[in-house]
């Protein structure tokens, strides 16, 4: 199905692909950041035989554009546009909604419930940190300490820094360094990743950053015991961008989470191991009633 654009309050242009089966239950994908919705080759598909699927990229992400005003490059108003997509995608407004994330998108659909939880179905947050990621990124919290000069040196050379981003990101060192820091190369093809990179390397390095700034300051702790919703919390066992243990915190925080380790998972364990994810999915979807698979 081709993209459709949405218009948000502010004016800015974001898009959204509706698929799947027109009265079925309706689940949002929540992307992480830098994607466009590489994750879901496999899981779209088989949430389609029975759901409505809406995907939308968000603000500077595929093509959405970029904001205006790039304050708005938040996590907040990523949570804001996602209910401005679901109105848009013709939703009834007393119908309840699941939301799956993965990596940032985790942020996004725990903000998003906070922000209306009476609307929410369920919670499938999938390898992904309910608060300031960058302080356990590999375990440490250089990220964090190194993130406001990697900002400054971007505003300060941006040109050439685009120019560097555009040809780097593609490029098989990339790649590379992906396997031997993060992805299991014995369990992800080749060609599901790739797209990851080809959409990073159109990106606006300084949309990238802007967002990554709202990602190392946001926390859901606050509010996560006030999300009562079923939630699923599906974790990378080798996963050391979001590491293990956060995913066992976020369900134990969550009134009414079950947690489900992936062996073997790093961050993109979707693409990894797609089946043993949708079976997983399917049996909690089975036994809490919920009609996703």
């Amino acid at each position: 199905m081709t993209a459709t654009l949405v218009p948000t309050p502010d004016g800015t242009l974001l898009s959204m692909r509706k698929t799947g089966k027109s009265h079925g239950p309706a689940v949002v994908l929540c992307d992480g950041i830098g994607c466009d919705g590489y994750i879901w080759r496999y899981l779209r598909p088989a949430l389609e035989r029975r759901c409505t699927v809406i995907h939308f990229q968000y603000r500077g992400h595929g093509h959405s554009e970029v904001p205006q005003d790039q304050a708005s490059l938040t996590i907040e108003q990523s949570a804001r546009d996602l209910w401005t997509i679901v109105a848009a995608a013709g939703v009834d407004p007393q119908a309840k909604v699941t939301l799956i994330g993965h990596s940032m998108g985790v942020q996004v659909l725990l903000e998003a419930a906070h922000q209306q939880p009476g609307r929410i179905h369920a919670l499938v947050p999938i390898c992904g940190a309910f608060e300031r990621p960058l302080d356990t990124f590999q375990g440490s919290d250089v990220g964090a300490r190194m993130l406001p000069v990697l900002t400054g040196t971007a505003l300060k050379y941006q040109a050439g820094l685009r120019r560097l981003w555009q040809r780097a990101m593609p490029a098989e060192l990339t790649y590379q360094l992906a396997v031997a820091t993060e992805i299991n190369a014995k369990m992800i093809r080749r060609e599901d990743f790739l797209p990851y990179l080809r959409h990073m390397a159109r990106m606006d390095p300084l949309v990238f950053l802007a967002f990554l700034q709202s990602v190392a300051h946001h926390s859901a702790r606050p509010y996560l015991p006030g999300l009562t919703m079923p939630a699923l919390v599906i974790s990378g066992q080798r996963d050391h961008f979001t590491p293990d243990k956060l995913q066992r915190e976020l369900a134990q925080l969550l009134p009414d989470a079950e947690l489900c380790d992936i062996p073997g998972g790093s961050h993109t364990a979707p693409l990894e191991l797609p089946d043993l994810f949708e079976l997983r999915i399917e049996d909690w979807s089975r036994r809490r009633g919920l009609g996703l698979l």
